[in-house]
């Protein structure tokens, strides 16, 4: 006869298994193969979501050949922070190891680089009328919209400077 195991026990027991688990599992159902008009009409009893397919390692582009979407059971929605769209993921770079079968978590992905670390970049200065350009080099990578440092090529002066669209550094007044 087996004996029974006493409730602690058997909380710790749970508590380390899913500390081992880790992560949040998609609680899913592969729609694979299936027509708009399918998805569409599963959305109405499950949300449609993508997750990985595959392990995607970190500084990895994300495509849409590594996801898979599948349809949450009824009554089952995505945590809030997850990115689970294609138009969130496409073109993405990973910032760390996203599972496969798990949600990918927002903070998990970054633009990818429009400059990277020790590149020429064409540094603007505009002021009314005014333009100045200079030649610079890139200290760190950045992506649309994030501040970086550059290296002015003819002064040495590090400057920091906001990442344009077209690759481009432009700075402003200090």
């Amino acid at each position: 006869m087996a004996t029974p195991i006493s409730c602690p026990a058997f909380r710790r027991a749970a508590l380390a298994l899913a500390l081992v688990a880790g992560g949040m599992p998609a609680l899913a159902q592969e729609t694979g193969g299936e027509s708009a008009n399918q998805i569409a009409a599963s959305q109405a009893v499950g949300e449609a979501v993508l997750i990985p397919n595959r392990v995607i390692y970190p500084g990895e582009a994300i495509e849409l050949a590594a996801l898979k979407q599948v349809t949450l059971v009824p009554g089952k929605h995505k945590p809030d922070g997850m990115a689970t769209r294609s138009e969130e993921l496409q073109g993405k770079v990973a910032k760390r190891t996203l599972l496969p079968g798990r949600y990918i978590p927002v903070a998990a992905i970054r633009d990818a680089w429009l400059v990277e670390q020790g590149a020429s970049v064409q540094v603007y200065f505009t002021a009314g009328a005014l333009t100045i350009s200079a030649a610079g080099v890139t200290l760190q990578p950045g992506a649309a919209g994030d501040q970086i440092k550059i290296r002015n090529v003819d002064s040495g002066k590090i400057i920091s400077g906001t990442v344009m669209a077209d690759g481009t550094v432009r700075v402003g007044a200090s």
